[in-house]
């Protein structure tokens, strides 16, 4: 009798249990949508009707498959390639709509105050955490928050102050140099086609190892090659996992990441040590970069907030490695791209190297003297933007202007799509036109605060400026050395997966000078 008692019991508290739970998902996955349809179309957003569990995302893999299944036509207007289902949503519901990203409602915020108004209160509209796949992928100061990500940006803007960075500018001259030279020997009777991207992306790493981690692209290689694998297997799982809890069931995939973080991690922990042993049989060794700053960290008290410790600073080099390098690859190539299909601004470009730099080897020294150059990397920056989308999250409700966003929204700013529209940028604003920002972005934009390739506000990019530097000293190294013409095979695919990048590489005609 007591046995049956008991059993009793146990199956009427497993039956609450699962009674309760399938409320909560009811809760979560009907009620909560349902109700927050109701309050984002009494604020003026549009959208499709909530559908349960899945909202828009069967329709919007469907449509983003579609887009990437082919090249386009030559043009610069990409936002449809790039975000085709959110720029179907804009086009059917306005400026002012939402998407069904699940269960949860993804606004598109279109107004560059708005945007520029949640990228400043980065603690109120935070990234979208906790994400143990983003920390696995990247980690670092993109993933971090609050106290913490306070304390690390202090200690790394040593390492990226404009005077530091200078310091840079040899080992960053020597990358370029390498990388000319194997061009030079590929070119056959004065002109040859190679797809550019490969040496490009060789040439980003290589020049984030020396400039960061006083290292080679050689020694880095396997780490690149671990981060590569791990954002594939990242893109796959995030891209499927609008289900809730949906992520957690992918057991290969997150335990393959987890293998590769913890390969990675050796990697780095082998080239600080390496470091430290440098350090010690009193070799010569870069102290001001990135590396060094790092270490140095890790001999202060993080309880003060003035330190480190060493899993933060791995944490950090895993970034750098990636995101610094990934950041410039996409950039140059998209950079060359646009010289090679824009040939008057390729030749008034290389003018001004040969009248500033001469056709000796290139001064560091005067690259801020490249003014063209600096006009059409920001004009690549505004077409071909390294993020075309950001995220945010609310976790309760929250005043941005003069709207009442409730809690658990995700915001999503289509950066390609401020930088596409004629309302900021004119009747142009899907063209190539650099001359656009020759008296300055803020004049370009009428002051409004829409260019953010490096994000804006106080969680802008700390290596923005490392950026731009190693991009003009390639851009204006590469022509001087070469002219560049798109291929006839040349296919237009500019892709999205964390960064924008060419789905088919880029084949360039290069004709040694």
């Amino acid at each position: 009798m007591e046995v049956l008692f008991a059993a009793s019991v146990a199956i009427s508290v497993i039956l609450a249990i699962l009674a309760h739970s399938a409320l909560k998902l009811h809760q979560r996955l009907w009620i909560r949508p349902k109700k927050l349809e109701k309050q984002l179309k009494e604020l003026g957003f549009k959208g499709n009707p909530y559908r349960f569990l899945h909202g828009d995302m069967k329709e919007y893999f469907s449509i983003a498959q579609a887009a990437n299944s082919k090249p386009i036509n030559f043009s610069h207007d990409i936002g449809a390639r790039l975000l085709p289902y959110e720029h179907r949503i804009v086009e059917k519901h306005g400026k002012n709509s939402f998407v069904w990203f699940g269960a949860k409602p993804r606004l598109n915020i279109m107004d560059p105050m708005l945007v520029k108004e949640i990228l400043f209160k980065h603690e109120e509209f935070h990234k979208v955490y906790p994400d143990p796949i983003a920390d696995l992928v990247v980690g670092g100061l993109s993933t971090t928050h609050a106290e913490t990500w306070t304390r690390r940006r202090k200690i790394l803007n040593v390492a990226f102050n404009v005077e530091k960075l200078k310091g840079t500018l040899p080992v960053l001259y020597l990358s370029c140099k390498d990388t000319v030279s194997k061009w030079k020997g590929l070119v056959s009777a004065g002109t040859t086609e190679i797809d550019v991207w490969p040496y490009i992306e060789i040439l980003a790493r290589d020049m984030i190892s020396r400039a960061a981690f006083g290292s080679f692209y050689e020694e880095g290689r396997r780490i690149f090659q671990l981060h590569d694998m791990q954002a594939d297997l990242a893109f796959q799982v995030m891209v499927s996992s609008y289900i809730p809890w949906s992520r957690h069931f992918k057991f290969g995939a997150n335990k393959k990441m987890k293998e590769l973080n913890k390969e990675m991690t050796g990697q780095l922990t082998r080239i600080i040590k390496k470091r430290e042993k440098a350090l010690k049989m009193g070799q010569k060794v870069n102290t001001d970069d990135l590396l060094s700053v790092l270490m140095d960290a890790t001999k202060k008290d993080i309880q003060e907030g003035s330190g480190m410790s060493m899993e933060e600073v791995i944490d950090e080099c895993k970034l750098f490695y990636s995101a610094g390098a990934d950041s410039t690859a996409r950039l140059l190539v998209w950079t060359i791209v646009c010289l090679s299909k824009h040939g008057d601004w390729q030749s008034r470009a290389r003018e001004e190297v040969f009248q500033v730099m001469g056709d000796k080897d290139i001064d560091c020294e005067k690259l801020n003297q490249l003014k063209i150059i600096t006009m059409i990397l920001n004009e690549v920056l505004r077409l071909y933007p390294p993020s075309a989308l950001l995220l945010r999250a609310t976790s309760k409700k929250m005043k941005l202007g003069n709207l009442t966003i409730p809690a658990w929204v995700h915001l999503t700013m289509p950066v390609i799509f401020h930088n596409h529209d004629s309302e900021i940028w004119g009747e142009d604003a899907k063209e190539f036109n650099p001359q656009r920002l020759s008296e300055g972005i803020s004049n370009a934009t009428k002051g409004s605060p829409v260019f953010i390739p490096f994000s804006w506000g106080p969680r802008t990019c700390i290596g923005q400026h490392l950026v731009l530097i190693e991009a003009r000293i390639a851009i204006a190294m590469i022509l001087q050395s070469f002219s560049l013409e798109l291929s006839p095979s040349y296919l237009h695919a500019p892709e999205l997966t964390f960064l924008l990048k060419p789905q088919y590489g880029a084949k360039i005609i290069l004709q040694e000078l």
